[in-house]
Parts: structure tokens; C-alpha cells; sequence
């Protein structure tokens, strides 16, 4: 039985678990934070302004730590407050701005194949999501094309070529330095051949100017489209939580380039910034699919609000 069947069957607790552990650099700095605050003294104004500069350092954003403290504060004023209060309070707080991005992917049954585009600078764990993924949809029982699309990077290629024989999809690859949307086009070609469910697109992620990057991700589409007019049918970006703010301009660059559709946001477990996640979602208010907290290929799965929100504030 490979990973990904086991992965199937695992209790739910299991993945809370992973999740809770793989946030708590980041529930760990927001909650000594918390604790040294209230410890010392009564809530009062100072120490609301003092809880809002700590959210702001764990990359929540100045809006979302704004929102937070005014809650904690709110008819508290003078009297004493625990840090799991606070905590409470934050949950809740970061619960409210995540529910309305925690949607799934949906693969659209009706449509053969269901092209998915995965964007991402070099180092967001792109072509590893892209793995990932692909054991996931062959674990539901679906045809699996991957296309390796980043052709700047001969070690793209390769790990994709090393995913697909894993997971038991079909890779379409050229050599180094070829033209990417000639791969995309080949790939629709033999998935609709072969009667594949799903494609999905590696791309290349340098950002040393937005124009090429632009250039090369729109020409991508354009060439897909002459094969499938509504492809592709989901565009997904890619962001490496370590990056911190960062991710920011990454979601806003590439949403203008590459038309984004979601999100999957990986390295949660490598920082004490994945509040970012909470600032992107007050931000700019895209779906966020998936969210990754290792390596291996459980590692991702299906964003949850309650259980983020719950993780990061580091509550059982």
C-alpha cells in the first residue's frame, strides 16, 4: 500500500496533530508573547497596544492585529485576563477572517481533463506540491497528467519525472531550456488521448523581471487555450510560509500575471510566520486549498479554518 492509500485511512487526530506541532514555532512566539503581557499587570491601553505590535511581529498584518487586539480589549479594560483567554479571543478573531477562504479544490468532473496551472517563485516547494497533489487525486482514482512546464530547471524536470513514477501518473518532459507552452500543449494532447482526469502544469518560478515572468506564464495559457478554450481551469500559487511578508507581493504579482485561483501555502512547519497565511486571507481574500507542514506526502491537506486558527494560537 503506498503513502498516499494509508493516508486515506489515518484518523483525522493524526493530521491535527501534525498540524498543531508544525505551527508551533509560530504559536509558540505569539504565546510567550501573550503570557509576558498579561502576566505583569491589568489590561489596560498600553498593553492592548503592546499585544498588537506582537501580532504585527508574527506576521499577522497591522489590519488583522488591529482587529485581534480591539477584541481582547473590548469591556475588559482593569481587569485581570489569562493568556488562554487571549488565545480564545485570537482564535476566534483569525477563525473569522480564514472561514471564508478555507474552500476545497474542486476538480470538475464534467470536464477531461480538469487543467490545473501551479505557479511559484523557485523554493516554494512548487514541484513538490505538484507531487503531492498528484498522489492525492490518484488516490481518489483519477488519470494523472503532469506536465513538467518549469524547463529552466533540469532538476525540476527530474523530480517531477521521480513524483510521477510514485504516484503512477504520466510525464510529459522535454529537455532543459525548451519552450514550456510547447510541453503544456503536448500534455492536453496526450491527456486527452489518454482519457486522463487531470492535468497539472509545473511552471517556472524565476522572478528576475515580472515582464518575462508575465510573458511566459501568458504565452503558457494562450498556447493551452488553442487546445481547451477554458483551460486552464484552476490556476494555483504556491507560497512558502518562511518567506514572511514576502508572500504578499508573490500572491499580488502572480495574481496579476497568472489570474490565481487559489492557493497552497507550504513550510508552515519551518517558521514562526505563518500568521502570513492569516494576512494573505484578510488581504486579498482568495480560496486557500491546501497547506503543507512536512515533507512527506500526507504532509498536505485540506485547509481548515477551525483547526488553523486553533493551531496558531497554539489551543488543544
Amino acid at each position: 500500500m503506498n503513502d498516499s492509500t494509508e493516508n486515506q485511512t489515518e484518523p483525522r487526530q493524526s493530521w491535527w496533530r501534525r498540524l498543531s506541532s508544525g505551527l508551533k514555532r509560530t504559536s509558540a512566539s505569539i504565546g510567550s508573547a501573550i503570557s509576558d503581557l498579561v502576566s505583569k499587570r491589568k489590561l489596560d491601553a498600553a498593553m492592548v497596544e503592546d499585544l498588537e505590535d506582537a501580532l504585527i511581529r508574527a506576521d499577522l498584518g497591522t489590519t488583522v492585529a488591529a482587529r485581534i487586539a480591539e477584541a481582547v480589549g473590548k469591556g475588559r479594560y482593569d481587569k485581570a485576563i489569562s493568556a488562554d483567554e487571549v488565545k480564545t479571543i485570537l482564535a476566534a478573531e483569525v477563525e473569522k477572517i480564514l472561514a471564508p477562504v478555507a474552500k476545497p479544490l474542486e476538480i470538475d468532473t464534467t470536464v477531461k481533463p480538469f487543467v490545473i496551472l501551479v505557479a511559484g517563485v523557485n523554493g516554494s516547494g512548487k514541484t513538490t506540491t505538484i507531487g503531492k497533489l498528484s498522489a492525492k487525486f490518484r488516490a481518489e482514482g483519477r488519470k494523472v497528467v503532469l506536465a513538467a512546464g518549469d524547463t529552466f530547471r533540469a532538476a525540476a524536470i527530474e523530480q517531477l519525472g521521480i513524483w510521477g513514477q510514485r504516484t503512477g501518473a504520466q510525464v510529459v518532459a522535454t529537455k532543459p531550456g525548451a519552450d514550456a507552452a510547447g510541453v503544456a500543449f503536448e500534455a492536453l494532447d496526450v491527456a486527452k488521448a489518454a482519457g486522463a482526469d487531470v492535468v497539472i502544469v509545473d511552471t517556472a518560478g524565476r522572478l528576475q523581471n515580472k515582464s518575462a515572468l508575465m510573458g511566459e506564464l501568458d504565452k503558457i495559457v494562450r498556447v493551452m487555450k488553442k487546445r481547451d478554450p477554458a483551460a486552464p481551469h484552476a490556476v494555483l500559487l504556491v507560497l512558502d510560509a518562511t518567506v514572511g511578508q514576502n508572500a504578499l507581493s508573490q500572491v499580488e504579482i502572480f495574481g496579476k500575471t497568472a489570474g490565481v485561483t487559489g492557493l497552497v501555502m507550504t513550510k508552515l512547519d519551518g517558521t514562526a510566520r505563518g500568521g502570513i497565511l492569516v494576512a494573505i486571507a484578510e488581504k486579498f481574500g482568495l480560496p486557500v486549498h491546501f497547506i503543507g507542514v512536512g515533507e512527506s506526502v500526507d504532509d498536505l491537506e485540506a485547509f481548515s479554518a477551525r483547526d488553523f486558527a486553533k493551531a496558531i494560537a497554539g489551543l488543544e
